[in-house]
């Protein structure tokens, strides 16, 4: 009887310990369906490292709305990052496959990522940066919900308004404004193609100096930008 008693007890605090995470999960998910973040651990992190190597902290970023961002960003976000962002459910296995194979070629270039722009809101705005099983099972944890709760317009418009696009500039408006000097509004598909091409390594690559590579990139970016139509972002 005591036995039975000890397996109910566990029981019920198993089901609590679930309640509880998803309470703590669930809700931030769905309160940022409709509240822009305020910030984003890889923000605080990049500060305080800045900081503590006596460099300029700071973190310049200006939330703006999907209608004021260009759809020429949004097309080169999807042209960059995530050329089947409107069909998958958060993730690709085709480029997730893809990238493991090149990988683990023995090939000894750059690493090759397979995350989707949802899996990169997901890694950005809820989680810390760094490379554990566990981070990533949690990734794939906040990706799921992200694509219940949210609309691909909103996953777009979130991701747009938090990555890192600079040592201290994050989101394309701060962007848009810091390199070109105009809204993001009014940014044309090259400038965006430019922004876009130094997401994989904003601290180190240059929008208006860009290194042979990162020029390459770019024009690669915008060969994909003619190739991809501008599909609907909206999924209801």
């Amino acid at each position: 009887m005591a036995k039975g008693n000890f397996k109910q007890k566990l029981y019920r605090f198993f089901i609590k310990v679930l309640i509880v995470f998803l309470i703590i999960t669930v809700i931030p998910v769905i309160v940022y369906r409709f509240v822009p973040p305020p910030i984003t651990p890889l923000m605080i992190i990049r500060y305080y490292q800045n900081q503590n190597n006596g460099n300029e902290a700071k973190i310049e970023k200006q939330w703006i709305s999907f209608e004021r961002i260009s759809s020429n960003t949004t097309l080169a976000a999807i042209s960059a990052e995530d050329q089947r962002f409107t069909e998958h459910f958060g993730f690709d296995f085709d480029a997730i496959s893809k990238a493991y194979e090149h990988n683990t070629s023995g090939y000894s270039g750059k690493v090759v990522g397979g995350s989707t722009i949802s899996q990169q809101v997901a890694k950005n705005v809820f989680l810390v940066p760094n490379r554990s099983f566990i981070r990533k099972g949690f990734e794939a944890y906040f990706t799921v919900l992200i694509e219940v709760f949210w609309s691909k317009k909103r996953i777009m418009e979130v991701y747009l308004n938090v990555i890192e696009m600079g040592d201290g500039i994050y989101g394309i408006e701060a962007a848009s404004q810091k390199y070109f000097n105009k809204p993001a509004r009014e940014l044309t598909k090259s400038e965006s193609a430019a922004i876009m091409a130094i997401v994989p390594n904003p601290r180190k690559f240059s929008v208006l100096n860009p290194a042979p590579n990162t020029l390459r990139y770019k024009n690669a970016i915008i060969r994909h930008m003619r190739e991809v139509s501008n599909r609907k972002l909206y999924r209801h």
